[in-house]
């Protein structure tokens, strides 16, 4: 995907978490979550929630927090405060977590192609 001169994308990170033991620790991991997230522009679009499955088995609990871009999701997944918490949350769940790219709102499907189509 190409990006205009002065143009960002924005970035998902993304967490499937599974087997969550809501305890003290991750108590703690949701108090303190939202102040990490505020200095790189961070902000839920998606925790948990009930789910209307149309297709698959999909049970784990979604979590989306967006950001600007990448630059601003990798920062905050590498800092001190986000750092000190992780624990909390890894310690006492399962998961996958990841970050992925958006698209512009003129994107459509066969522009993953890569030939114009």
């Amino acid at each position: 995907m190409s990006i205009a001169k002065g143009k960002t994308t924005p970035c998902y990170a993304v967490g499937c978490l599974r087997e969550v033991e809501m305890g003290p620790a991750i108590i703690a991991y949701l108090e303190k979550i939202d102040a990490t997230l505020a200095p790189f522009d961070g902000h839920f679009l998606i925790h948990g929630g009930p789910k209307h499955l149309l297709e698959g088995d999909f049970d784990d609990d979604l979590i989306v927090i967006g950001f600007p871009d990448r630059a601003h999701a990798e920062a905050w997944y590498r800092s001190a405060a986000y750092q000190s918490i992780l624990p909390l949350r890894r310690d006492h769940s399962r998961g996958d977590i990841f970050l992925i790219e958006g698209v512009d709102a003129d994107h459509v499907a066969t522009d993953v192609l890569g030939n114009g189509s």
